[in-house]
């Protein structure tokens, strides 16, 4: 074959109406430029021919043409994709191909196509490749005319019935499959030839020929079909069967129903009635609820029968039919129906097992006994012809059973269905159990909770405190809000209030562990974020130690994991408040003036959950500014617009309103908002702030100057004898040369003194060391080392406490004297 033989070969195996072809030489030089290339990379031809081919290359690309070009020679061409550079700088991606175009006796020359992918419409296939996709294709395919008649079909069609390919031509949708919704899916392609826009993902739900008592599910897509001059020719349609998707997503839809449904109060019968009602909506055609006559005494459940032999009475507790008035029920609800032994009832109570019959025998009677005259009736005369049996058992023990049957659906209960109805009556046993154990559990919760709030919130300077609890009603039980005011170190008080999810007794342990691990942390002096972080990291580590088990009743650990709570510390001397809050909403301010808003406080999130670092705020309040800390259950409640906002509003209308006290104030607050028996527990704290004036706070910044010990406690016994105090001079000497001492000794400038009175005295040395000191405990030759030693033992309290530019060492005196 001649070289030009060999590049019409090439032609023919590559598509060249759409590529630009030059000439290069036997270096890679340019020799030959058509207006094709200029079009497609933007250069002249005096621009290219006569520099190499690789300057048109991407760098990378350039690093490939050694290769390329050995390739080249050893296959007589090659194929591929490269990147080239236009003129505009700008890189394209082409197709490229090279093949050899030497003329006879001529100095050898390469040929080279190059389309831009861009424009490329990339594989042609031939008819036959076509044909074979779509007749061998797993999804039902068909082609209608304008007419809507069946022109064509392939063999996976057949599957969904209508017969054969031969049999569906010429007919109409309607006239292959009766039964079907034909109207509905011939109105999908009408629209389609109409507007040419394709239908895609409807879905059709109906039976056909080959499960005639079972629901099918198909999506379809629609396609018109267009001749040479655009004129419709017909739809082409496609069929997938959805069956398993459709009732995975049914039984999904129902699941989410029965969650919200079942369960909303905490009365047995209604529990019972809700479960009868969502089953029968889109899964049954009549179920009836039967219960232990001691489960709706709210007793614990007696032992089933031992071996299922004598009849056993139940209640029943709830029914519901797909038909009005429930004809199929011949008890009653509230009456007794006793079962006979051995019927599958009383083995489904005895074993705790569940029972299916997909075919009941029509001439047998109902399994009740003592019917009233009248009712008692066969399964073929109340029309019902499958059942199940799933007994309610909660905690191991049964407490009832459900009973499931089909009337109207010819399909029977499957072990699909029997598997969606055991976890649907599970659901429903706990609720019911719930119900029953809920008073008991209540009142037990409440004595706990209400032993772990403070039974009276401690003396301190820095606010007058004023706090009101109310426990949830029983909709939803106990909960876990608490409160709680700590007084800290240098007059400061910090103002708690959290709250643990969920109810009971449960929720009132973890309340009690937040609570103590709150304290234990405020006794540390950190600033809140820090005291959240801390509280973050025992909630996780405690419930990482009790471990958490899916569907396992939540220990106390647990329980707090997801709890909200604000900190927040005041400062009576300066009047400064800082605060941070963990999945917990912001405190309101109510000024002097009596206006009130809100804290602008970055949501941190809740304790155990994880997240970003929280973070807080500072602001500076005017004396007589009120703090009102509270849980959410006071700014939203059932009878009232739900939302956020709408209950932030409430609660600012509310602490607008003026009142005698703050005591006065705080319940009038919770009046207004909060019914009697609330939603949820309703925790609020009000403090209004104080300020220390200057005749009760003396300070002095002292040298680095060990001589300067002995004026330090000359101030302090000239400020105490101002004050009255001068029976405490002696103590508070110690107490000032000592931590003066250590300050100027061990740590670094500036050292600063500052003695503040209050219910007690407070001496305070800051310095500028992160150190924090230790007491010591020398021995009875050593020279040193008993300076704290005597501050701990000469004053009530003291501590370290860190601040931005160093630590503050503190220590109190009391001036009430020791208690009676």
């Amino acid at each position: 074959m001649s070289a030009y033989e060999e590049q019409d070969a090439a032609r023919q195996r590559y598509d060249v109406a759409d590529a630009a072809p030059l000439l290069l030489d036997e270096q890679g030089v340019v020799t030959s430029w058509t207006e094709g290339a200029q079009r497609l990379l933007g250069y002249t031809a005096a621009e290219v021919v006569g520099a190499r081919a690789t300057r048109l290359l991407s760098a990378e690309d350039a690093a490939r043409v050694p290769e390329l070009a050995e390739r080249c020679r050893r296959d007589d061409g090659w194929a591929g994709l490269l990147n080239v550079r236009h003129k505009d700088g700008q890189p394209v991606r082409v197709m490229v191909r090279i093949t050899p175009a030497t003329d006879p006796g001529g100095a050898p020359q390469w040929l080279v196509l190059i389309s831009d992918l861009a424009e490329s419409r990339g594989w042609d296939m031939s008819r036959a490749v076509l044909e074979q996709m779509v007749t061998e294709s797993p999804v039902g395919i068909a082609i209608v005319d304008t007419d809507l008649r069946c022109v064509w079909s392939n063999a996976a069609l057949e599957r969904y019935g209508g017969g054969s390919a031969r049999e569906r031509l010429g007919r109409r949708l309607a006239e292959i499959q009766p039964g079907i919704d034909s109207e509905g899916i011939e109105a999908q392609m009408r629209r389609v030839l109409k507007t040419g826009r394709p239908v895609v993902g409807y879905e059709h739900v109906g039976q056909v020929r080959s499960a005639p008592h079972r629901e099918t599910a198909h999506m379809m897509s629609f396609t018109r079909l267009d001749d040479d001059q655009g004129h419709p020719m017909g739809v082409y349609y496609t069929v997938v069967d959805i069956s398993d998707r459709h009732r995975a997503r049914r039984r999904l839809a129902l699941l989410d129903r029965a969650g919200e449904q079942i369960g909303r109060t905490l009365d047995i019968v209604r529990t019972a009635q809700e479960l009868a009602d969502v089953c029968v909506q889109d899964f049954a055609d009549f179920v009836s609820v039967d219960l232990l006559e001691s489960v709706l005494r709210g007793a614990e459940p007696e032992p089933g029968p031992a071996r299922g032999t004598d009849p056993v009475p139940l209640r029943r507790a709830g029914h519901q039919s797909v038909d009005p008035g429930v004809p199929e029920a011949v008890v009653e609800i509230g009456e007794v129906a006793t079962y006979l032994a051995g019927s599958p009832p009383v083995r489904s109570l005895a074993t705790g097992r569940s029972w299916r019959e997909e075919r009941l025998d029509p001439l047998a009677v109902d399994w009740a006994t003592d019917v009233p005259d009248g009712r008692a009736a066969t399964f073929l005369e109340l029309g019902l012809h499958s059942v199940m049996i799933v007994p309610l058992r909660a905690r191991g023990v049964s407490m009832g059973v459900t009973t499931f049957f089909r009337r109207r659906r010819q399909d029977p209960f499957d072990e699909d269905d029997l598997n969606l109805a055991e976890d649907l009556v599970s659901r429903a046993a706990v609720c019911v159990d719930n119900a029953r154990r809920y008073t008991r559990e209540r009142d037990a919760a409440l004595v706990l909770q209400r032993s772990l709030l403070p039974h009276r919130l401690p003396e301190q300077d820095a606010v007058e405190v004023a706090a009101c609890y109310r426990p949830a009603d029983e909709l939803t039980g106990l909960g876990g809000d608490w409160y709680d005011v700590i007084p800290l170190s240098g007059a400061r008080v910090a103002l708690v209030v959290g709250e643990v999810p969920g109810h009971g007794i449960d929720a009132a342990a973890a309340m009690g562990r937040l609570r103590t691990g709150v304290r234990t942390l405020a006794a540390l002096d950190l600033p809140p974020e820090e005291v959240l972080a801390h509280l973050d990291d025992l909630v996780t580590r405690t419930a990482r130690e009790e471990g958490v088990v899916p569907g396992a009743s939540a220990t106390a650990g647990e329980q707090a994991v997801g709890s909200g709570c604000v900190y927040v510390v005041y400062d009576p001397v300066d009047g400064q408040c800082t605060m941070a809050a963990a999945g917990h909403p912001a405190p309101a301010v109510v000024r002097p003036d009596g206006i009130a808003g809100f804290v602008d406080l970055p949501q941190g999130p809740p304790l155990g959950a994880g997240g970003p670092p929280f973070e807080a705020v500072e602001l500076a309040l005017a004396e007589g500014s009120t703090l009102a800390l509270h849980t959410d259950g006071l700014l939203i409640h059932g009878d009232e617009d739900g939302t956020l906002a709408a209950g932030r509003e409430r609660l600012r209308r509310a602490l607008e309103r003026p009142g005698a006290t703050l005591d006065m104030r705080c319940r009038a607050v919770v009046d207004a908002l909060v019914p009697d028996r609330p939603h949820d527990d309703v925790a609020l704290l009000m403090a209004r702030t104080r300020l220390l004036g200057a005749d009760r706070v003396a300070a002095w910044d002292l040298p680095a100057d060990p001589a300067v010990v002995a004026d330090a406690r000359k101030e302090a016994t000239r400020q105490l004898t101002e004050w009255g105090l001068g029976e405490l001079a002696f103590i508070t000497e110690l107490v000032v040369s000592e931590l003066v001492t250590n300050a100027i000794r061990h740590a670094a400038a500036p050292v600063r003194l500052r003695l503040i009175r209050g219910r007690t005295l407070v001496c305070e040395v800051s310095d500028g060391s992160a150190t924090a000191p230790h007491l010591g405990h020398p021995r009875a030759m050593d020279e040193g080392g008993r300076g704290l030693l005597l501050v701990s033992q000469f004053t009530d309290r003291w501590g370290t406490r860190f601040a931005p530019g160093g630590k503050v060492i503190w220590a109190e005196q009391s001036l009430t004297g020791p208690p009676d």
